[in-house]
């Protein structure tokens, strides 16, 4: 596939973008089957955090050492930390966090400010002058998730902004830098050796923590919640981003990380049948307004001319 060239390269990164979305947004009911809730229970989040960095970086050191992979240059030991820090320990640990207390169709929301962060991410760690008027996107996508979480909030008896929602929020963050640091390196590592070098360089830290957090009551931990963290491990924190890194790199960070505008409603619905959530006209509503911001950004994304 490395043979292709010009659009044919972009549709092909464009779909691959599509389908690294499409696993990422059952991430959200996943994590919440293998976490369980506050009221219920099942893996820890700092166990579902470290085991599936563990599980990843296992299936990553035997990819690197089966392909046979060079060793990443000097350069690039800066962006594969940052990518580490951002991907196998910000957002996994914030977001297990986070599922405890609130439904994935409540983070689903949080979670659509996404693409609008990975473009700033882009724009501000990559150097790239975007019109001011994308700008005005990403502060009106963010006001939008502000005012959800804080109607929420309200709703609930509560006063301002939930914890969860500042742990949500923080997830967003750490994933977008992950990815664009990510991003950067891809290009001259290849997609698949550059998620496998950020997961098999947390080993050092991810198995001996998997080791020490593992559950002590193994029997009460229902099937459901393995098969979460199995998949979270397998194809949230690995597979997903052989597709994801490879779309970026093909088609284009700045393009492509707007193919996120689906993942909010993806991960709704498998939400329904996977953790029996039912869907509501406020959450709908909200994540089709913070996804109208994220389209008209994409509009305006291409940078100006310095």
């Amino acid at each position: 596939m490395n043979t292709l060239q010009g659009d044919a390269r972009l549709l092909a990164g464009f779909w691959l973008g599509v389908l690294g979305v499409l696993i990422f947004a059952i991430t959200l009911p996943a994590t919440r089957l293998a976490t369980g809730t506050d009221a219920a229970p099942q893996l820890s989040p700092a166990f579902v955090t470290a085991g599936r960095a563990a599980l990843a970086g296992l299936l990553s050191a035997a990819f690197l050492l089966l392909t046979r992979a060079a060793w990443p240059q000097r350069a690039h030991w800066r962006l594969l930390g940052l990518a580490v820090a951002g991907n196998v320990i910000g957002f996994p640990v914030l977001l297990a966090l986070a599922l405890r207390s609130v439904t994935a169709t409540h983070a689903a929301v949080i979670m659509a400010l996404g693409p609008l962060a990975t473009a700033v991410a882009v724009a501000l760690m990559m150097g790239q002058r975007a019109r001011p008027a994308f700008w005005a996107c990403a502060v009106a996508g963010s006001a939008l998730v502000m005012l959800f979480a804080w109607l929420r909030a309200q709703g609930a008896g509560g006063f301002g902004l939930a914890w969860a929602d500042a742990l949500l929020i923080g997830a967003v963050i750490a994933a977008s830098v992950g990815y664009v640091a990510g991003a950067q390196v891809s290009p001259v590592l290849g997609a698949e050796q550059t998620i496998c070098w950020i997961c098999a360089l947390a080993l050092p830290l991810s198995l001996p923590a998997a080791w020490w957090l593992w559950p002590a009551d193994v029997g009460a931990i229902r099937p459901a919640a393995w098969a979460g963290f199995v998949y979270v491990g397998v194809f949230s924190m690995w597979a997903g981003f052989f597709a994801w890194y490879r779309g970026l790199d093909w088609g284009g960070a700045l393009r492509v990380s707007q193919v996120q505008l689906l993942q909010p409603f993806l991960s709704m619905l498998f939400a329904v049948p996977l953790l029996g959530e039912r869907l509501d006209a406020m959450s709908i509503g909200f994540a089709l307004a913070v996804v109208a911001t994220v389209f008209l950004s994409r509009r305006l994304a291409r940078p100006v001319a310095n």
